[in-house]
């Protein structure tokens, strides 16, 4: 079977190097490429065709809840927010998140990433398996009418 092909986009280079770390240790998956926003990652997805992304919530230009909304009314996939904004005590953000589109959230780990590792990765790469087969579909934009 083809590996799971991922989309990164996270604009911390330390981040960014922990979660290749992770996905290369998982023959299943392959991370396909990498942007540190949601521009850079617009114009990436057609290029590299990704299964599933992984999206940090705030970047610079475009931030992860403007980025999904544009996946999903152009590119529909999986998408994972993967952010220290989405803690458990943050439910407005997660809530905005999964209304755009997104299909799961996962915070980033707040203590230090060396004492949970192993767990960390097993989660994480559990949770890439388990997008890959969710199928999306392309949601419409509404526009700012009466009533909204």
């Amino acid at each position: 079977m083809a590996p799971i092909r991922v989309l990164l986009v996270e604009d911390s280079p330390v981040v960014l190097i922990v979660l290749k770390r992770i996905f290369a240790s998982s023959p299943e998956i392959e991370v396909v490429g990498t942007a540190r926003n949601g521009l850079e990652a617009l114009a990436v997805i057609p290029k590299v065709r990704p299964d599933v992304i992984c999206t940090d919530f705030h970047m610079a230009q475009m931030n992860g809840l403007e980025f999904i909304k544009e996946v999903m009314a152009k590119f529909p996939r999986p998408i994972l927010v993967i952010s220290a904004s989405v803690q458990a005590e943050d439910t407005y953000n997660v809530f905005q998140l999964l209304e755009a589109g997104a299909v799961d959230v996962f915070p980033k780990p707040t203590s230090g990433l060396t004492s949970d590792y192993e767990g960390l990765k097993l989660e994480l790469t559990g949770k890439i398996k388990i997008l890959s087969g969710v199928k999306v579909f392309t949601r419409h934009q509404r526009g700012g009418g009466e009533g909204e």
